[in-house]
């Protein structure tokens, strides 16, 4: 018997919002099979083509040109535009409507800030009443669009993120400290593992981002380390993987290649180190896994929080040349491993792998019927 439904709101503007979506709809589902759910994508169902163009546009910004990027997320932090001009997606708003009144959603939960604005408009009408619950993404520097709404609820991965909240506006009561929902496999506890391997070789992972182009050179320089086993991931870009393995045969030195892979959290697990960008997702399921961090991009804005958590606690450090980042690994693991140790217990009190569970409980919570 169902006793709820809960829509889940994402958008194709950084792997992140969808991650949170698909992590929380596993929990409701495997936690809670009473309770219906379902993900939209309200933006690329309404635009289609023009959505996919625009995610490319974003892509090449953030990678090309990160100063416009800036001057934009700034320009969307203080406009009132971007809350008030919510009539031009006039297609996307009816859509939502009719999707929260087509699913009798006692709760909508946001994972993308762009849709604040939406259900503002949709609460403005006579459709069907709803909890409204924003899960943010992100970590310290959070733009206001995210939280210029009548969002009921605002789920944030830590304490820090709480306090910026607070110190926009929010009242402490909307805020809930939930931590980002991660895998749900991510709260499988496992035996603590700061010490150095046993055999000596220490597991390094490399997720490659958007920011390939130089992906061959961080990789040729994280061969020259001794006592390492590289592990490298590509998600779709067949290419790249192609000139990773001609370098692996060039230099006699091995690599473990992926493609696109749903095997993540278990590669985090096992790893020592983590070298990737500061996305929300990406920050927070190293996290969840304890693994350190070499942050090897900040988008301007939405990351550099999540670059700043790790860096100001102790979990992570930023390196942006293959050069630097090689160094980095050398040091992490130099003299037995002191600093790796070190950054790992750092992780503890910032690790949250029970997220999605949590915000799927609380959702639940909201939406129960007699």
């Amino acid at each position: 018997m169902v006793s709820g439904s809960v829509l889940i709101l994402t958008a194709g503007f950084g792997e992140g919002h969808n991650a949170a979506a698909r992590n929380l709809e596993e929990a409701l589902k495997e936690s809670h099979p009473e309770v219906a759910v379902a993900v939209n994508d309200i933006f690329e169902e309404s635009y289609g083509w023009l959505n996919r163009l625009l995610q490319s546009g974003y892509r090449h910004i953030i990678n090309r040109h990160p100063s416009v990027w800036r001057a934009f997320y700034d320009f969307l932090d203080s406009s009132p535009w971007a809350t008030r001009g919510v009539g031009f997606f006039w297609m996307a708003v009816n859509l939502l409507a009719d999707r929260i009144t087509r699913y009798d959603a006692d709760v909508v939960v946001s994972c993308f800030p762009g849709y604040g604005a939406f259900l503002d408009q949709v609460r403005r009408g006579k459709g069907r009443p709803f909890t409204f619950v924003t899960v943010i993404t992100d970590s310290l520097t959070i733009n206001s669009i995210w939280w210029r709404c009548t969002s009921d609820y605002f789920l944030v991965p830590n304490e820090p993120t709480a306090k910026s909240l607070e110190q926009g506006g929010v009242a402490r009561e909307k805020i809930r400290v939930t931590g980002f929902p991660v895998p749900i496999v991510f709260s499988d506890i496992l035996p603590e593992c700061g010490n150095p391997p046993l055999d000596g070789c220490w597991q390094v992972l490399y997720m490659v981002n958007s920011g390939q182009d130089i992906a061959p050179d961080i990789v040729r320089e994280l061969l020259g380390i001794e006592n390492i086993a590289l592990t490298v991931t590509c998600g779709r870009h067949e290419e790249l993987m192609k000139k990773l393995q001609q370098l692996a045969s060039e230099t006699g030195r091995p690599i473990e290649l992926h493609g696109w892979t749903s095997e993540i959290p278990s590669l985090l697990r096992r790893s020592h180190v983590l070298i990737s960008k500061a996305g929300g997702a990406t920050v927070q399921e190293a996290l969840a896994a304890r693994t350190p961090m070499i942050i090897t991009q900040v988008v301007p804005g939405q990351e550099e929080g999540n670059a700043h958590l790790l860096v100001e606690n102790g979990a992570g450090e930023i390196a942006t040349t293959p050069e630097s980042i090689a160094n980095a690994v050398r040091e992490l693991f130099d003299k037995g491993g002191a600093l790796y140790s070190q950054r790992y217990q750092t992780t503890g009190p910032l690790s949250h792998p029970a997220g999605a569970r949590e915000i799927a409980n609380f959702a639940t919570s909201l939406c129960l019927r007699d």
